[in-house]
């Protein structure tokens, strides 16, 4: 029997209709119950697993540097040599570009001077050559070779007395006459002078008349502007007196940066005068010093 309602119970016609579930109705419509948030999801991702952690670096001690220093690795050793091979080799580049004489830069009329040089220096040599082989071959063939050898030493003898400026020359050369009112000439000028004329050709260099230039001539600066060469001091105007080939000669003091355009630049104010002489005599000597250990063996 069924039981009486209430007036707090809802009555069967306050209830609203059921609709009927319709077979065709997309199930993705129908609405599901949200998910319920979970709070330590959020969490648990973004707390990084163990692998995931990066180790900090441990700082290297000072024992373990100087075991690698004392005792390198095989990797260590390997490297090192790549390195010293690669100095070595850069070295090597750089020492022979600085020796390489670079010839681009040069005027035209530098490298007829130079080729003019080369010229004079290849037929000296080669008049040495030939002199050298006549005299191989008086002594090779037994006719007079003593007197042939005698005459060969006498005159090796004079040449090194020459070269040696312990005897008198005279031939062939220029006189190089250096005006220098302002006192700017330089010993280092003077020297280069010396040496250009060396590269030309020079025999016998003498300075002023009574400085004979030989192998042991120094140059240096004096009191009040001064020069001196070998230990003595010389006045102004220079001279200097050059035997060799006039032409070649003249050319070795014209050049760019040579004697004559110093010493007539703004810098020095001087002027140069060069005279050629086909007998030049050069009186100026020498004394050799004496031996204080060697002797002839």
């Amino acid at each position: 029997m069924p039981e009486p309602l209430t007036p707090d119970d809802p009555r069967p016609d306050d209830l609203p209709p059921v609709e009927p579930l319709d077979s065709d109705a997309d199930p993705a419509r129908v609405p599901s119950a949200p998910a319920a948030a979970s709070d330590e999801s959020p969490a648990r991702d973004a707390t990084p697993s163990g692998s995931d952690v990066a180790r900090a670096p441990e700082p290297i001690s000072w024992r373990e540097l100087v075991r690698d220093f004392v005792k390198p690795g095989r990797a260590q050793v390997v490297f090192a040599a790549i390195l010293l091979v690669c100095g070595l080799a850069v070295a090597m580049q750089v020492r022979t570009q600085t020796s390489e004489t670079d010839y681009s830069t040069l005027r035209r009329a530098d490298l007829v001077q130079l080729l003019d040089d080369l010229t004079a220096q290849s037929r000296q040599l080669e008049s040495e050559i030939a002199e050298l082989e006549a005299t191989q071959r008086q002594l090779q063939s037994g006719v007079d070779s003593e007197q042939v050898a005698k005459e060969e030493a006498q005159r090796r003898l004079d040449v090194l007395a020459i070269l040696g400026g312990t005897a008198p020359a005279q031939g062939p050369g220029v006189r190089i006459t250096i005006n220098d009112p302002q006192h700017k000439v330089t010993s280092e000028l003077l020297l280069n002078t010396i040496e250009e004329m060396r590269d030309a050709g020079a025999e016998v260099i003498a300075i002023n008349g009574t400085i004979r230039v030989v192998a042991s001539t120094w140059f240096g600066p004096g009191p009040n502007g001064s020069l001196v060469v070998g230990g003595e001091q010389i006045t102004r105007p220079i001279t200097i007196d050059v035997l060799g080939d006039p032409h070649a000669l003249t050319e070795a003091t014209q050049f760019s940066g040579g004697l004559v355009s110093e010493v007539e630049s703004s810098r020095i104010g001087g002027t140069v005068n060069i005279v050629a002489d086909g007998k030049l005599t050069i009186n100026a000597v020498v004394a050799p010093p004496s031996n204080r250990f060697a002797k002839p063996a």
